[in-house]
């Protein structure tokens, strides 16, 4: 999660020239998690939505193969995005909650796709200030050994080249 010092959300010129991680932490997490699982479509991820609990605000989305998570940080895992969301929100509103909400990846290109989720509207990667979904494919280049980290992380100790 992400909270932006001025509320930019409602600027389209300001959003976009926001840092790429604050872009893709604060409004366009989803145009990111979506350029993840196209260029990863093999490797078994798909998006989930931190939902927040009725009353709070926080929604995020990233990408999980059930232990691996990818967003705007980067690769890490699951337990350590969760863990890192729950408690900055935690910090700046006291009792926070949320649910873990499994997305297909059509939804997170589609505002009528995403509108069935209850409490989920999305924006599409052109309904930015210019489309969002070649700058999400231009900040994954960014972790150019990121095939070669996916399979070192997913490799078990008796898959054939594990180490």
């Amino acid at each position: 999660m992400f909270l932006p010092k001025v509320n930019v959300k409602d600027d389209p010129v300001r959003r976009w020239h926001r840092p790429d991680r604050q872009f893709f932490a604060n409004g366009a997490c989803q145009v990111l998690a979506f350029a993840f699982l196209d260029r990863y479509a093999g490797f078994g991820f798909h998006a989930r939505w931190i939902k927040p609990a009725a009353g709070f605000t926080g929604n995020h989305i990233f990408v999980t193969d059930g232990h691996n998570a990818f967003d705007y940080h980067g690769l890490t895992t699951e337990a350590q995005l969760l863990s890192l969301c729950f408690r900055r929100a935690r910090r700046f509103h006291p009792g926070w909650k949320a649910t873990l909400v499994d997305l297909p990846a059509d939804a997170l290109i589609s505002e009528r796709r995403s509108r069935p989720f209850e409490g989920l509207w999305l924006r599409e990667p052109k309904q930015f200030l210019h489309d969002a979904l070649p700058r999400a494919q231009a900040f994954l280049d960014r972790f150019d050994n990121l095939r070669d980290r996916l399979i070192t992380a997913s490799a078990s100790c008796t898959s054939r080249g594990a180490e």
